[in-house]
């Protein structure tokens, strides 16, 4: 606390001095152009990783970064989304994973937690459809690779659960808002983001069409586990994470 306190001071002898009618500006309200969902994580910081300024992200935050499909027990996410559209007429919502996700690690794991940390075992419900994909397509898979696997059908399940939203779907068929699903990863400070024609995560600075989620295609068996070397397979989303087989799975989508 103590280091809280002191950068408490520093905030407000320095930053806001300095910017003092930004503050001013901001105090009479707000209009973001993003709505930001991401994870609790401490190590992801929406505001540091874009650069962005006091008043440009509208953010939602919570364990796994996970969307709440409309009319399921609202916890806030949906609220929050709901006026972030209607209120503050976002362009663009962008669903942000990250590597090394403990609620991904706890997913895996659901069952362990119900003694311990009951209502974590029940706010993962709302990853059930990123869960069921492991479980029926990546059986062979293990470890850090698995996790790697559920951070990104995780973030594209969060998609679709968006998508449920009435005033999503609005928006979406105006052409007045734009999906988009991110990936975090810490050890590179590197963000990767889905691209609809490739169907692939590459580096965010790359062009990207609005979000469309692409046909089902059924996944081939999965190889055995691998872990690429950062940069070692530029073609490969995550800068090389995963295999081909396995990025062809991840970054499918579903039917519509």
């Amino acid at each position: 606390m103590e280091n809280l306190i002191k950068g408490l001071h520093q905030f407000q002898e320095q930053y806001f001095s300095a910017n003092r009618e930004l503050f001013e500006q901001m105090a009479k309200g707000q209009n973001p152009d993003v709505l930001f969902i991401t994870c609790s994580d401490s190590r992801v910081d929406p505001n540091l990783i874009t650069q962005s300024k006091l008043g440009q992200l509208f953010v939602i935050r919570n364990a796994g970064n996970l969307v709440p499909p409309y009319g399921s027990a609202n916890g806030g996410e949906g609220a929050a989304i709901e006026y972030a559209i209607q209120a503050l007429n976002v362009k663009h919502i962008i669903v942000c994973g990250h590597s090394g996700c403990g609620a991904m690690k706890g997913l895996l794991n659901r069952q362990k937690l119900i003694d311990q940390m009951p209502l974590v075992y029940e706010w993962l419900a709302h990853a059930e459809s990123t869960r069921r994909v492991l479980v029926e397509n990546y059986a062979n898979c293990r470890g850090e690779q698995l996790i790697d696997i559920a951070t990104a059908e995780n973030v594209l399940c969060q998609i679709e659960n968006l998508r449920t939203y009435p005033l999503v779907r609005s928006r979406l068929h105006s052409h007045s808002i734009a999906l988009h699903a991110w990936i975090f990863e810490i050890d590179e400070g590197e963000i990767y983001a889905y691209d609809a024609k490739t169907h692939k995560f590459i580096p965010a600075d790359e062009p990207q069409p609005l979000l469309e989620l692409p046909e089902y295609q059924m996944p081939e068996p999965c190889p055995a586990p691998k872990r690429f070397e950062p940069h070692q397979e530029a073609h490969l989303p995550g800068a090389g994470r995963l295999s081909a087989t396995q990025a062809d799975r991840i970054f499918r989508g579903t039917s519509r």
